[in-house]
C-alpha cells in the first residue's frame, strides 16, 4: 500500500492538515502537525496570485514570498521532512506556474526523490491533464483533482480520471477560510461522488473547528483544515508550534472519534 492509501485505510476518518512552506518555522510547525495527530499533510507553494484561497493563506503567500521561499527551498522542506516521518503522506498544494515552468518532468521527478506523495495543482482543470498529470503519474506520484458543488454528474467523470490518492472535495464554491457548508449539502455531495469512485473523499474549505470536524468526519472519509492553522503562525510567530499541536490534537481527537 502506498502511504497515502494507508493513511486513509485506517479504521477512522483521516485527519488532512495544510499549512504554507516557508511560513515561519516550517519543519517545526510540520512536526507539530505531525506529533498532534494529523494523518496526511499538505504543505502549500506559495504563489504571487493564490486565486482559490482567502485572506489567512493569502498573507501567509505574502510572508513566505517576502522571506524569500523558492521551489528549491520547498523540495528540501520536503525531503527533510520524509526522513524524519518515513510513513506520513505529504501532498504539495499549489499552483501551476511553479510546477511546470521548468517542465513537468523535472517537477514529478524532484517529487519524487523528496518523497512527496501527492500534487494538487488548483489551476490545472482536467481538461488539460497532459500539462502534468502524466509525468506525476509516470513516478508513482498520486495526481489529487478538486470536486465542488458545482461538478454535476456530467463533468464528474473528467475530474475523477486519471485521479489518485483520494478526491478533495471543496465544501463551498468560493474561496478558503470563512464559510462552510451545511452538513446536509455536504453529506449528499459525498454521496453523490462515491458512488462514481473508490477514491477515499476528504472534505476542506471552511473548516476551523474541532466540533465541524467531527460533523463533516461522520460523513466523509477525510475532513481538510488549512486557514486555522495558517492563521496560527501569522498570530504566533516563532511560538506557533506549540499552538498548532494542540489544535491539530483537538481536531484529530473529534475526527478520530467521530464514528
Amino acid at each position: 500500500m502506498t502511504r497515502l492509501s494507508s493513511a486513509f485505510a485506517k479504521p477512522h476518518p483521516a485527519l488532512v492538515c495544510f499549512i504554507t512552506a516557508g511560513d515561519g518555522d516550517t519543519a517545526a510547525n510540520l512536526d507539530a502537525l505531525v506529533e498532534g495527530g494529523a494523518d496526511v499533510i499538505e504543505l502549500g507553494m506559495p504563489f504571487t496570485d493564490p486565486m482559490a484561497d482567502g485572506p489567512a493563506i493569502q498573507a501567509a503567500n505574502l510572508r513566505s514570498l517576502g522571506a524569500g521561499t523558492t521551489t528549491a527551498d520547498i523540495l528540501l522542506i520536503a525531503n527533510e521532512f520524509r526522513e524524519r516521518h518515513p510513513t506520513v503522506p505529504l501532498v504539495l498544494m499549489g499552483y501551476a506556474n511553479p510546477m511546470v515552468r521548468r517542465g513537468p518532468e523535472w517537477f514529478a521527478a524532484e517529487c519524487a526523490g523528496c518523497g512527496v506523495d501527492g500534487v494538487i495543482c488548483v489551476d490545472i482543470p482536467p481538461e488539460e491533464d497532459e500539462a502534468l498529470g502524466p509525468a506525476l503519474r509516470a513516478h508513482g506520484i498520486a495526481p489529487i483533482r478538486l470536486a465542488t458543488p458545482t461538478t454535476d454528474a456530467a463533468r464528474l467523470p473528467a475530474v475523477l480520471e486519471g485521479s489518485a490518492g483520494f478526491l478533495y472535495y471543496v465544501s463551498v464554491a468560493g474561496i478558503t477560510g470563512k464559510q462552510q457548508a451545511e452538513i446536509g449539502s455536504i453529506e449528499a455531495n459525498v454521496r453523490r461522488i462515491k458512488q462514481s469512485t473508490d477514491l477515499p473523499v476528504a472534505v476542506g474549505f471552511g473548516v476551523r473547528t474541532p466540533d465541524q470536524a467531527r460533523e463533516i468526519a461522520q460523513v466523509a472519509d477525510g475532513v481538510v483544515v488549512g486557514s486555522a492553522l495558517v492563521d496560527l503562525v501569522g498570530q504566533f510567530g516563532a511560538a506557533a508550534p506549540a499552538k498548532m499541536r494542540e489544535l491539530t490534537s483537538a481536531l484529530a481527537q473529534a475526527v478520530h472519534s467521530s464514528q
